[in-house]
């Protein structure tokens, strides 16, 4: 059995979770979010915890179970505390504001780009505009706007510059004259 699936979860108080066949909605002081679930896999609640059960023991459905619990998990953790990732700009000239929804990012292209925040999820940037901040309440949403963030001037091997994420290890290369030889 799953060791991630068979643990379960635990449901923290002013957090209500609805159960309705393969969808599950978790409603918390933070928001609501709903996530449809395989046939194969089963929520069950029990005694203020959720149990993810699996339907049978074929292999597909095993490798379904843990990520399923984890996805109902993020649902839970989401609504009672929320989510939070930082990128960091490095680069001269490069910065990023915050206008309402919409964050406008500097990154040595001839334009400004612009991204609008997607329903649920908010920018924030320091007094220098150089690290952006993201809010929000749903993991997969999050993740997905940092990487297409990060996406649009990605850190580059000889100087380091670029957008990249609070922690990320950046593994520099030596330039042309360290490789030369007299």
């Amino acid at each position: 059995m799953s060791r991630i699936g068979k643990s379960p979860i635990p449901v923290p108080a002013g957090v209500t979770v609805t159960i309705d066949g393969e969808q599950v909605k978790v409603k918390g002081p933070k928001g609501e979010l709903k996530q449809t679930l395989r046939p194969e896999i089963t929520v069950k609640q029990e005694d203020g915890k959720l149990l993810v059960v699996r339907n049978s023991e074929d292999r597909f459905v095993r490798s379904l179970h843990g990520m399923s619990r984890t996805l109902v998990a993020n649902m839970v953790k989401g609504v009672t505390e929320g989510y939070t990732r930082t990128l960091e700009i490095v680069g001269v000239g490069y910065r990023a504001a915050v206008d309402g929804h919409k964050l406008t990012l500097q990154l040595g292209y001839s334009h400004p780009v612009e991204i609008m925040a997607p329903p649920g999820v908010e920018f924030a940037t320091d007094k220098k505009a150089t690290t952006i901040t993201i809010t929000g309440i749903d993991k997969l949403v999050l993740g997905d706007l940092a990487a297409d963030i990060r996406d649009r001037r990605p850190p580059e091997v000889y100087k380091g510059k670029g957008i990249k994420y609070r922690g990320e290890v950046i593994r520099r290369k030596a330039g042309k004259a360290a490789g030369k030889k007299k």
